[in-house]
């Protein structure tokens, strides 16, 4: 079934939406988790309400109007789920901070219920997890509602050498909200838009190395990639095990930390969680505090900068608050090995991709369109039109061609980049200037989304954090040309309450965010 064949049906299998004005919906632009709690609380809203009037925004703005296309599939029980929460609020209380509260995931995924787990790909059109991921169960265990899939650049942007980043075959391209020729960046293109333009309160997206902090940076968002082990990685369409998490995607810290709590915790099917049992935390929002740069050590990682860019000058403005607001200011503390594992990280994630994709396709059955990686590169061999229209597949052809995990050539490549983005690299240059937290530019801003000439490099500062499996947060810090700018935090492992502490005191003291108005172009 095609896309729009399924939204369409999707809307029809809904009940009757409640005629909300266009003059209604801006209020859901900039709406807090806790305004919406007070809101269905006070009576003024329900989560049928909630859901009704992202539905409807989502209608008018994603598929219709500026068309972001953000979205790639809407969940058909929506309001059905909607409503159970309602009966479930009047008999027993809420749940939590989440209960009721309109949710979008990234469609790598899994859910068991109507909606398809893709990874944006035309091979795994219609295919239904067995099982809901531990992601999606936490969040029906808080009350969430899943509200839909969102678009992403098509097996998280490791399919090609030069793709552009939120394109999927499945889904088609995602546009940045902020001026909608730009790119939103990826991989997690369509959770990062959704978010800035309103059409849900929080997402989740997943990283294995910018996945989420380049995208948030990009469309004006917090994004926070968690220590590896902090959130279960069962059930998402991998990349490498070695690297890959899910994590929150907010216009606030505040929002990002409850959504945290709700993700965070030990899961029986991934080992890594086990690490983290006694690390994470049912409640992020505790470690919020407005005065959190005061005494703070902060270190530049001044290799991750450009010098000349145009967003330079938000960048060196947000770091003279950082002072004003207490912070220690470290400048330089470069990691002693930067830029000197990138090249052991992509030989991990081709021995990793292979394992890990060949593992996840053997479990959905008989019905799946492919089996194994070798099935997808001849599926898209053959579907090359709507599959390959502006970019190819040599990053799957070099996975496929790897052995199996026990070759000594991964095995190694592992074990240095490991060594030299922990021990040798974050941790060298935290235990060198006792720093509490490393700073650096997210990224950006955004480059114009080109199809034939692809990707623009925007820069950033992900890679570091993504190959150690440490925690890294990206709060805005402010705007270039109308394009939104962000400002990384990463650190030790298991440090997500410093990094949030610090990420929440910048947020409130530059209020760096700025609402989206879907312009047409910019500069």
């Amino acid at each position: 079934m095609r896309r729009r064949d399924f939204l369409g049906r999707a809307a029809l299998g809904l009940p009757a939406l409640r005629a909300w004005g266009s003059a209604s919906l801006p209020e859901l632009e900039e709406a807090a988790v806790a305004g919406l709690q007070d809101a269905m609380k006070a009576g003024r809203e329900t989560a049928v309400s909630l859901a009704e009037k992202h539905l409807k925004r989502i209608a008018d703005l994603d598929k219709a109007g500026p068309a972001v296309n953000s979205v790639v599939e809407l969940n058909p029980d929506a309001v059905v789920l909607a409503r159970a929460l309602d009966e479930g609020r009047k008999a027993k209380g809420p749940r939590g901070p989440l209960h009721g509260i309109p949710v979008l995931i990234k469609d790598n995924i899994d859910t068991h219920d109507r909606m398809s787990t893709t990874a944006g790909s035309l091979a795994l059109e219609g295919s239904i997890a067995p099982k809901d991921s531990f992601v999606a169960r936490k969040l029906r265990e808080a009350g969430a509602v899943l509200l839909g899939k969102t678009n992403l650049s098509e097996w998280a942007n490791f399919r090609s050498n030069r793709s552009t980043s939120g394109w999927s075959g499945r889904g088609g391209l995602t546009k940045n909200p902020y001026a909608l020729d730009r790119n939103p960046s990826g991989s997690s293109s369509g959770s990062a838009a959704a978010v800035a333009a309103g059409f849900c309160p929080l997402a989740v997206g997943t990283e294995t190395d910018g996945s989420i902090i380049s995208p948030a940076s990009l469309c004006g968002i917090v994004g926070i990639k968690p220590t590896l082990g902090l959130v279960s990685r069962s059930g998402i369409i991998p990349i490498a095990h070695s690297q890959d998490t899910a994590g929150p995607m907010a216009r606030t810290v505040t929002d990002a930390a409850i959504l945290l709590g709700a993700l965070a915790g030990p899961d029986p099917s991934d080992a890594a969680t086990e690490a983290g049992r006694d690390k994470a935390h049912r409640d992020y929002t505790t470690f919020l505090d407005a005065d959190g740069l005061r005494g703070a050590r902060l270190g530049l990682a001044r290799k991750s900068f450009r010098p000349g860019a145009v967003g330079e000058k938000v960048v060196e403005a947000a770091i003279e608050e950082m002072k004003r607001r207490g912070a220690v200011i470290v400048d330089p503390a470069d990691l002693p090995t930067h830029g000197k594992f990138g090249g052991f990280e992509y030989e991990v994630m081709l021995y990793e991709f292979k394992a890990g994709l060949n593992a996840y396709l053997a479990v959905l059955g008989p019905k799946a369109p492919v089996h194994t990686l070798e099935e997808l590169i001849a599926f898209n061999e053959k579907h090359q039109e709507r599959e390959m229209p502006y970019f190819g597949q040599e990053v799957l052809i070099q996975a496929q061609a790897k052995g199996p995990l026990t070759e000594k050539a991964y095995l190694d490549a592992l074990e240095k980049a490991r060594r030299m983005s922990r021990e040798e690299g974050i941790d060298a240059v935290m235990d060198q200037h006792k720093l509490d937290a490393l700073v650096a530019p997210s990224g950006g801003p955004a480059g114009k989304t080109d199809l034939i000439y692809v990707n623009r490099g925007v820069g950033g500062s992900s890679g570091a954090a993504a190959v150690a499996g440490y925690p890294n947060i990206t709060v805005p810090a402010g705007e270039a040309f109308g394009l939104p700018l962000g400002i990384s935090f990463f650190g030790r492992a298991w440090s997500e309450p410093v990094l949030l502490r610090i990420a929440f005191a910048f947020e409130q003291a530059v209020r760096g965010r700025r609402t989206p108005k879907f312009l047409p172009t910019v500069g």
